[in-house]
């Protein structure tokens, strides 16, 4: 699954590695003529959540991995209005979809996150500043809450020792753009503030690491019910 250019970047670097793909996209429009043209992509055009539950299921049969880098458009409706929890929603509905699906092998789940998002697995100091401003940004802004509980859907309600479902959470820092692969870096937290020193991490970047994450196994393993922090190298 992705949306507008924080999947394309995934997409672009999933198909170079020979995989096939289902794509759920808003619009075709958006995706690059070079990618549509693909012979192992299959866009499907379709707002998911007014998906059925059954046209879910169906996309996702025969699939091993899924990939959500939906996001909230940065405008005003697209940030106050509705729906107010697409990401939650969109992760629930595709996890009841994949448990709904036959698979021989656990699905792996990934899901484009934010690094202003803590990992409550884990002992992260923030510091008192920091945690008002998060605080704030929960009650004023829809999107982070809905980062928020999109994550902690998998690593509570999923959990970390499902049979049907593995996962992975990927935090970037400071989104930017650029327009190839440059070396970056992983880490299990943020090594730096998310409010007040915020790093920078490319959307192409993040793409290749997702990439990896679902070709790789031993990518997989290592990071596997756990929510990375990737920033590019300064």
């Amino acid at each position: 699954m992705q949306q507008g250019q924080r999947g394309s970047c995934w997409l672009n670097n999933y198909l170079d590695r020979g995989q096939t793909v289902k794509a759920v996209v808003r619009s075709s429009d958006k995706v690059a003529e070079s990618i549509r043209e693909h012979p192992g992509l299959f866009l499907i055009e379709a707002n998911v959540l007014e998906l059925t539950d059954e046209e879910l299921a169906g996309h996702v049969t025969g699939c091993t991995a899924v990939a959500s880098c939906l996001g909230h458009n940065l405008t005003f409706r697209g940030m106050f209005g509705s729906p107010r929890r697409l990401v939650k929603e969109a992760t629930s509905r595709l996890c009841d979809a994949v448990k709904a699906s036959p698979s021989k092998e656990p699905v792996k789940f990934v899901l484009m996150n934010t690094t202003g998002n803590r990992n409550r697995d884990l002992e992260e100091p923030i510091s008192f500043a920091q945690r008002c401003v998060i605080g704030l940004l929960r009650l004023l802004l829809p999107p982070h809450a809905d980062n928020e509980e999109a994550a902690d859907y998998l690593r509570t309600t999923i959990g970390r020792d499902d049979k049907v479902i593995e996962w992975v959470v990927v935090r970037p820092d400071g989104l930017v753009n650029q327009e190839a692969v440059s070396l970056y870096e992983s880490h299990a937290s943020p090594i730096r503030s998310a409010i007040f020193d915020a790093g920078k991490t490319s959307r192409i970047n993040v793409g290749y690491f997702m990439a990896e994450l679902i070709t790789d196994s031993d990518l997989w393993y290592k990071w596997k019910g756990q929510m990375p922090v990737i920033y590019n190298n300064e």
